[in-house]
């Protein structure tokens, strides 16, 4: 068994505003995100299916041309290859997670 605590995984900024904290498992990867309002993810796919939680925050999502609010308690699955992006409607804490896991993230 290994504990992580996720205060204690390095952060690392993708994109202006957008500062995450990657787990990986063997499969899997978890990524943590504390976002700036206004701060956007452009629209991009992956081949990962990625489930997206809001923790704090409202974020704006769109998927594949459908733009739905996510706040806390609403989840969304975005299949691979499905374009989407997004923005932080206020200050938001995310969490996304990817299978399987995201080899672009682990190099960071």
């Amino acid at each position: 068994m290994k504990e992580i605590w996720v205060n204690e995984v390095p952060v690392k900024e993708t994109v202006p505003g957008y500062k995450g904290r990657f787990i990986h498992t063997a499969n899997m990867t978890f990524a943590y995100w504390d976002v700036e309002a206004g701060s956007v993810s452009p629209e991009h796919t992956h081949p990962q299916e990625q489930v997206a939680k809001v923790l704090e925050g409202s974020f704006e999502l769109t998927i594949d041309g459908e733009t739905v609010v996510l706040e806390p308690g609403k989840i969304v699955v975005i299949p691979p290859h499905v374009k989407h992006g997004g923005k932080a409607i206020t200050d938001c804490k995310l969490l996304d997670v990817f299978y399987p896991v995201r080899e672009d993230y682990r190099s960071l």
